[in-house]
């Protein structure tokens, strides 16, 4: 593996440690968020906003920068508000709030392999299939 490959594994794994502890893998947490009108747990608002806020400086650093700390080249994000967009963001919002989960706690329970979760994770990769079909 490489330099690259083993600061994302260890990004990625204190990511899901901190979904991990803060509850974002419980789908419960998720839907009493969404819950807005009933029993509305608002600890999701502290977890996106600390996730925010520490990400904010590293987003301007990087927007100053022609690469990226190990030298490589910075993905190219387009910036266009599309149907595509909207149609893939209703999708999103619409399995999040019915399952209560989204990809990244999903990968932390599939840790765990409980059954559920395997429909959670293949109607996920034929979402992402379906995004990679050119329209």
């Amino acid at each position: 593996m490489n330099k690259s490959g083993i600061i994302s594994f260890i990004l990625s794994l204190l990511f899901g440690i901190g979904l991990g502890i803060s509850g974002m893998t419980n789908p419960q947490n998720v839907i009493g968020f969404l819950d807005v009108f009933g029993n509305w747990k608002p600890a999701l608002i502290l977890v996106m906003g600390a996730g925010i806020l520490f990400a904010i400086p590293f987003f301007y650093i990087a927007k100053k920068r022609d690469k990226s700390i190990l030298g490589e080249n910075f993905p190219n994000i387009p910036t266009i508000i599309d149907t595509k967009l909207i149609i893939g963001s209703i999708a999103f919002g619409i399995g999040w709030g019915i399952a209560g989960i989204c990809p990244g706690p999903a990968l932390v329970i599939a840790t765990h392999f409980p059954k559920e979760i395997g429909l959670f994770l293949t109607a996920m990769i034929i979402g992402g299939k379906i995004a990679d079909i050119k329209v």
